[in-house]
Order: C-alpha cells, then structure tokens, then sequence
C-alpha cells in the first residue's frame, strides 16, 4: 500500500489479485448475491484505492480490506434486503449420494436463510469468525470494536441463530 500511496498502479494489480477472491467471499456470504458481492468487492477496492495517500499500516492490509468491506456489506443491508442464492459453487465430486447432497443443500439453505434473519452486524462476525476463521483480534479491528466486543457479539449472534436452526438440528440427530 505504501507503494500504491506513491502512485504505483501495478502494485495495486498485485493487491487485488492477492486479496480479491477472499474479498469476495466475505462479501457473497454475507448478501448471498454474486453480482452485488462483486460490486461491493469493487466498491471496497477503489474506497482503498482513492485513500492509499492516507493509509497507515497499523493491521494487517487484509484486516483493513475487511474494515472497508464491512462498512459497505453493512450499508448494503440497511438499504437492501439480502435475496438467499445458492451457496458458493463448488467443484463437483464424484463422492456423496443423491440423498447426502440433498440433505447438505437443505443445511445451506438453512444456515442461509438463518444468517439473512440475523441483524448485519451479527451476521458479519459470524461470517468473518466461522467462514473466514479470523481471530476476535482481528474480527475487533475490521468491526472497530475490543476482542471482548467481538466475544459479545458472537455469543448473541449464535444465541439468535440457535433457535433458527434447531428445528433442523433435531431433525438429524
């Protein structure tokens, strides 16, 4: 970044190359829209773009990619509500039967449908911490918040999840 500051284009080719799919999937995991995560990943680029001149390498970059791409998915979810889609594509194998697939589609849709319900900032720290794997530190850096804040959110966050999904958590016990 303190190469982008001084006006070097290629060095912010190598940082989105680096950082864009990451980006991405924080972004369609919390509006659960491909073309809206990758406007809001765009969105978040030339927002890091437009104030390289006053970055400060206090985190780690991708904490502060993270910081800019909450802020946006967050004012995405208070101007639009989230459509649930599929979740991200994956590779098919020749592995699970009809029946498994079937079974793994309706926990998808239902941890989905169950992370749409959540407030937005519930349902960032439970994509940053569980689908990402950040640590509170820096879950508390990108939400601008102490790790004992994180540690709050996250409690509330699954204490409003559990009731969304037992229903199907006893159906497969």
């Amino acid at each position: 970044m303190m190469a982008v500051a001084k006006g070097d284009l290629d060095a912010f080719g190598e940082i989105v190359l680096r950082y864009r799919s990451a980006a991405w999937g924080v972004a369609y995991r919390f509006v659960g829209d491909a073309d809206e995560a990758e406007d809001l990943v765009q969105e978040a680029f030339l927002r890091i773009l437009d104030s390289a001149g006053r970055y400060k390498p206090t985190a780690s970059f991708r904490t502060y990619l993270y910081r800019v791409l909450t802020r946006l998915c967050v004012d995405y979810s208070r101007k639009k509500r989230p459509i649930p889609t599929e979740q991200l594509p994956e590779v098919p194998t020749a592995g699970p039967s009809q029946s498994e697939r079937i079974e793994r589609r309706e926990l998808e849709e239902a941890i989905r449908a169950a992370l749409d319900a959540l407030p937005p900032k519930y349902r960032m720290v439970i994509v940053l911490r569980y689908f990402e794997g950040l640590s509170g530190v820096k879950i508390a850096k990108a939400l601008k918040t102490t790790p004992k804040g994180v540690e709050r959110l996250l409690a509330r966050a699954r204490s409003s999840l559990e009731p969304l999904l037992r229903p199907f958590h006893e159906k497969n016990r």
